[in-house]
């Protein structure tokens, strides 16, 4: 199968590695991954500001450059639900990772190993856009060694909602005070989820001196092999084929979530 993978704003400035692991996990699987680099803002903090006319242009440019891939794969579930809502019938095949690989590819085991106590927070565009069900839950559980613990109030957002942090700061803070007042009950080591923006802004609110300071760690779920953080070309260059703790939201290690009898029996 050929998919293509939008890396998204987000991921290409402050997380690379995730669309880096990405690749890596998907490869893994049988799947060949191109990576269009004519891509650009799926326009959803456009839309989110009032540019409709700018946010929905944007979308439909990412349309064109996406064009003639079997799916399209991205690591965030509200870049992935902009461009369908936006686009409605005319969208891409676009799914967030999750997402296409319990929904599409039928896996819900990748081989990963992380003797690890973690909680899950289901972001809201993963909820109410994608409605995602439980597959990243059955990712997880399927994770050797992995202790999954309920997070209390889970569908309840974390507060981040993209420029609504900026524009109402006060209340998004207070939203984040609860979630991550949430997540400390739990008593887990990790905190992770399907949105890399939500995790910034939940680690944000541990860098910051929030409750708890220093006791969690955010990290992007769908366990995959760790790859070093880099820029865009270093992330183009690791594509196949040419298309054309401390409280702070980084990528899992390697050595942490790859179990070396599975990773052997997948690279055959």
């Amino acid at each position: 199968m050929r998919i293509g993978l939008f890396v998204t704003c987000l991921g290409d400035t402050l997380y690379p590695s995730a669309g880096q692991a990405a690749v890596r996990l998907l490869e893994r699987l049988g799947v060949e991954v191109e990576f269009p680099e004519e891509q650009t803002c799926c326009g959803q903090m456009h839309l989110n500001s009032g540019y409709a006319d700018e946010g929905l242009a944007l979308a439909r440019r990412l349309a064109a450059v996406f064009e003639g891939y079997e799916a399209v794969v991205t690591p965030s579930a509200s870049c992935a639900g902009m461009v369908r809502d936006q686009l409605g019938a005319d969208a891409l095949p676009v799914y967030e990772l999750s997402e296409f690989l319990v929904r599409v590819l039928g896996v819900d085991d990748v081989g990963a190993y992380y003797p690890h106590r973690v909680t899950y927070h289901p972001t809201c565009h993963s909820l109410r856009a994608l409605r995602v069900g439980d597959g990243p839950l059955r990712l997880l559980s399927s994770v050797r060694g992995l202790e999954l613990v309920e997070l209390p109030g889970a569908p309840e957002c974390c507060g981040f909602g993209g420029t609504f942090a900026v524009k109402n700061a006060d209340v998004s803070t207070a939203m984040l005070a609860d979630k991550m007042k949430s997540v400390l009950e739990t008593r887990a080591e990790v905190v992770c989820a399907v949105d890399s923006s939500c995790l910034m802004h939940i680690g944000g609110g541990w860098a910051g001196g929030g409750p708890g300071c220093g006791r969690c760690t955010s990290r992007r779920s769908s366990p995959r092999p760790r790859t070093r953080r880099g820029s865009r070309e270093r992330l183009s260059g690791r594509r196949p084929r040419r298309a054309g703790g401390q409280p702070a939201a980084r990528e899992p290690g390697a050595s942490d979530l790859d179990d070396p009898r599975q990773a052997r029996a997948g690279r055959g």
